[in-house]
């Protein structure tokens, strides 16, 4: 292991200031949070030494490190749900809706995308803890439609989760999030066909009914003012996450396109997702914006993931976030980006 892959271990480091910051200071939990997002997204942006992540780790390195950073990460997800749900339940509303937004951007921003690589392994302990984090924040069907359908059809029309050219964040939302929870569905639906299995045994089913506890069991053991204030501060993390979740997937694609001949789709290619390599949201978000390798490469562990010479986003995710919920400012930047890439040559081809 290379010292340089320590910077991975930022990994705990949100959720645990989190923690203290819920602990000592509950009702400005929000505003620490927007500080540090929006840190980020400076250092992203002002810093070139930032603006570059080391390579990848090299093949046939131990993987336990790294697969233990993730495991690890589980419980401090639920660690953090629970300091949550306490600080909300024993502060006023405008406290219990600060601590859901502050617990949903770590639970979104991370959780979110720690379950989407543990989903990735092929170790069993790996896809329930996968499972754990997106039940935690009430979007299973993500186990399913993510590795089942974006996959297959990403940068295609048939994909909710690709953003088309044009296309607003605000346009894009309702048709993601409706097309995602359909297809999910639709998916396990049809594997439950295929291998002549039951309902009950659907993992989807089990994931549905843990979201389901956080709204029920409240009222059974929490006084009725105590039970609203829980549901209300665990629906609201959870949709905080779950957006996240899609504008990131609004980001990934927007406005590129395989194309389709005969009913057969253009292999995935490096041209087909947007990168950026930005040291700190790489160490945080698992080299999540190495995106074109993941896609063209989906079994690849997070640490061999490689920065390939696709297309570039203008700033890490962070700063990204916000530039697309800003759609005119968003097009501006970004259709530059997708007519020099039209009018380019084809990059030349990259190895494994």
């Amino acid at each position: 292991m290379r010292l340089s892959d320590l910077r991975f271990l930022l990994a705990w480091l949100l959720p645990l200031l989190t923690i203290v910051g819920i602990y000592a200071h509950p009702a400005q939990s929000a505003i620490w949070t927007l500080a540090v997002w929006w840190g980020i997204a400076l250092l992203d942006a002002v810093a070139p030494a930032a603006q570059r992540s080391p390579p990848p780790t090299a093949p046939g390195v131990s993987l336990g490190y790294f697969q233990t950073v993730l495991r690890l990460y589980v419980l401090l997800q639920m660690a953090l749900i629970a300091a949550g749900a306490y600080a909300a339940v024993h502060g006023d509303w405008l406290t219990a809706l600060g601590v859901a937004f502050s617990v949903g951007f770590v639970t979104g921003s991370q959780g979110i995308t720690f379950a989407h690589e543990l989903g990735h392994s092929k170790s069993r302990v790996d896809r329930f803890c996968g499972w754990l984090l997106m039940s935690s924040v009430c979007y299973g069907h993500f186990m399913v439609e993510h590795y089942r359908g974006h996959h297959p059809r990403a940068a295609t029309q048939d994909d909710p989760a690709s953003a088309r050219f044009g296309e607003s964040l605000y346009r894009f939302l309702p048709r993601s999030l409706w097309g995602s929870l359909a297809s999910g569905w639709k998916l396990e639906a049809q594997r439950i066909a295929q291998f002549k299995s039951s309902w009950l045994r659907s993992p989807l089913v089990w994931s549905t009914a843990a979201s389901l506890m956080p709204f029920m069991l409240p009222a059974l053991v929490l006084p009725a003012s105590s039970a609203i204030k829980f549901i209300a501060y665990f629906a609201l993390q959870s949709v905080v996450a779950f957006l996240l979740l899609e504008i990131v997937n609004y980001i990934e694609h927007y406005g590129l396109r395989r194309t389709s001949e005969g009913g057969r789709r253009e292999a995935f290619g490096v041209m087909h997702a947007w990168n950026a390599d930005h040291v700190v949201s790489n160490s945080l978000l698992a080299n999540l914006q190495r995106h074109s390798d993941h896609h063209m490469h989906a079994w690849k562990p997070y640490p061999t993931l490689a920065a390939l010479p696709g297309p570039q986003l203008p700033t890490g995710y962070a700063g990204c976030l916000m530039l697309a919920m800003l759609p005119p400012l968003w097009f501006f930047l970004m259709h530059k980006r997708i007519a020099a890439l039209q009018s380019a040559p084809a990059p030349l081809a990259v190895n494994p």
